[in-house]
């Protein structure tokens, strides 16, 4: 009798198992021996799945082209658990990368061995504070979404560990400074993977802002300016995270083995950083790929990937959970959103845009949110949402009006879309189907709003769109003051509520309508 798929049990992917994957399965890429006795040079705030698909398979392809010859600790501060498997996994993983790169398909399974061991910043602190004393430790690199470079208003210098990312990060360099006794040549540079505008600069002067309220002293003040670089980034790579269900299985037979974090991404990546010269020879390993350029200025190419790639996400993901999608392809071969969201792209997004080839961009962008064999799922988008919806999508409504004097209609009825879907209802309902819902630390404020307006009257909603619209807190500006804009937003939010997001696109799209 045969066992059903789902009920075969794989043995873990760990370092005892690599030579018999070696051996039996020569469709996974399995790293030589040697890279798992690097010492470690790096250390990653963050253990998801961007950082393993992106810094983590970049370095391996340096250690793999003797051009790093350093392994990372991954620490997490989330409470997911995944520094405990990655440690059950001896570091490994599988990162699947699977799409179209130059009109060919491309599906890679490789074992990626640049990553040591974890930590668990609530946990393991002092071990985090012990690694900071390490004299081959060289790199920080980090991933804590755009709401991660921000202080929090608890942050103390003597809390195991302190609340925020860059409080963390503070009290790890003072250890590091105070323990080579503030030596120049024991400095590091820093890496966030974060997107936000500057982000480098911003880490920076939070870090600074904590010395002086901590008063960590003037040594250190001097130590921090002349011995660790703080790097403005621009990443981009859509990383669909781990396989569930038939897939996961249908990947554990193919593999031969259980892998809880295999991770799948598309065959594109870029990673610009900005600097000159002495930079990119601070940072050897940017030269074992040509998708990583260091150059003296990367807001071109921040500006079309926020706005345009990651625009498009926010845009695009509250009409379509709403309307049933469950996946980024879905929604953009959806018949209304699909046009939708070309619409938005192409007429409002990228003639805001000064950057060179943006509309090139979003036809590349488009294709890849196609990529059949990426399950990119939209719930997983909504994770800080509400900052996502200020990032990404708020600098391209501000931009399109002033350049036309217009409210962006499609952007607006994105934004519509969003107030919708944060009055609570999807979330409510899939938290009682005991479904997992990703953070947003702007979602109760939000759902408030809404419970404060029961009835749901138009002079209500209406209310509730000059309330947010005007919020700068949220926002970072006064959308209130772009033109037609809250007229727009409550049109498309009062068709929203009587006819749902479905019909509401529909009349958007129909012929005539601006």
């Amino acid at each position: 009798m045969s066992v059903p798929p789902e009920q075969i049990v794989y043995p873990l992917l760990c370092r005892a198992r690599l030579h018999e994957i070696r051996q039996s399965n020569h469709a996974v890429s399995v790293p030589d021996d040697a890279l798992l006795q690097l010492p470690e040079r790096a250390v990653q705030f963050g253990t998801g799945a961007f950082l393993r698909a992106f810094v983590d398979d970049f370095l391996q392809r340096a250690n793999e082209q003797g051009l790093f010859d350093g392994r990372i600790v991954a620490v997490g501060s989330t409470g997911s658990a995944r520094d405990q498997v990655l440690r059950g996994q001896d570091g490994l993983y599988t990162l699947a990368v699977q799409g179209i790169e130059d009109g060919q398909p491309v599906r890679q399974f490789r074992v990626i061995a640049s990553v040591s061991r974890a930590l668990s910043a609530l946990h393991d602190w002092d071990a985090v504070l012990e690694l900071a004393r390490s004299p081959t430790l060289r790199f920080v690199f980090s991933n804590t979404t755009e709401v991660g470079i921000a202080l929090h208003p608890d942050d103390r210098m003597h809390d195991t560990p302190p609340r925020s990312f860059p409080a963390k990060l503070t009290r790890f360099l003072f250890e590091r400074a105070r323990a080579f006794e503030f030596e120049a040549s024991c400095g590091v540079v820093v890496v966030p993977c974060e997107l936000i505008e500057n982000n480098g600069a911003r880490l920076r002067e939070l870090t600074v802002a904590l010395s002086e309220r901590w008063a960590l002293g003037v040594r250190f003040m001097h130590w921090l300016d002349a011995s660790v670089t703080f790097c403005n980034t621009l990443v981009d790579r859509i990383v669909s995270g781990t396989p569930r269900g038939e897939e996961a299985h249908r990947l554990a037979e193919l593999l031969g083995y259980e892998d809880p974090l295999l991770t799948t991404c598309e065959p594109y990546r870029l990673f610009a950083i900005e600097g000159g010269a002495e930079l990119r020879e601070m940072l050897s390993w940017t030269r074992a790929d040509s998708c990583i350029r260091v150059v003296p200025d990367i807001s071109p190419y921040r500006e079309r990937k926020v706005r345009l790639l990651n625009g498009a996400h926010t845009l695009l993901v509250a009409a379509a959970l709403e309307a049933g999608c469950e996946t980024v392809r879905e929604a953009v071969t959806h018949p209304l959103l699909s046009r939708f969201v070309q619409r938005a792209m192409f007429e409002e997004i990228a003639p805001s845009l000064d950057a060179d080839g943006a509309t090139e961009f979003a036809e590349a962008v488009l294709e890849r949110f196609r990529n059949p064999f990426i399950r990119h799922s939209l719930v997983d988008i909504t994770l800080q949402g509400t900052t996502k919806m200020r990032v990404r999508v708020v600098p391209s409504i501000r931009a399109y009006a002033e350049r036309t004097q217009h409210a962006p209609r499609s952007l607006a009825f994105g934004f519509a879309a969003f107030l919708s879907f944060m009055r609570g209802d999807f979330r409510t309902a899939r938290l009682a189907q005991g479904l997992p819902m990703p953070a947003d630390d702007r979602a109760d404020h939000l759902s408030r709003l809404w419970a404060a307006i029961p009835d749901g009257s138009d002079n209500a909603i209406e209310r509730l769109v000059l309330s947010v619209c005007g919020d700068q807190v949220l926002w970072g500006t006064d959308l209130t003051l772009v033109p037609e804009f809250v007229d727009v937003v409550t049109e498309y939010l009062l068709r929203i509520r009587d006819a749902g997001v479905e019909a509401a696109l529909a009349d958007h799209l129909a012929p005539g309508v601006t």
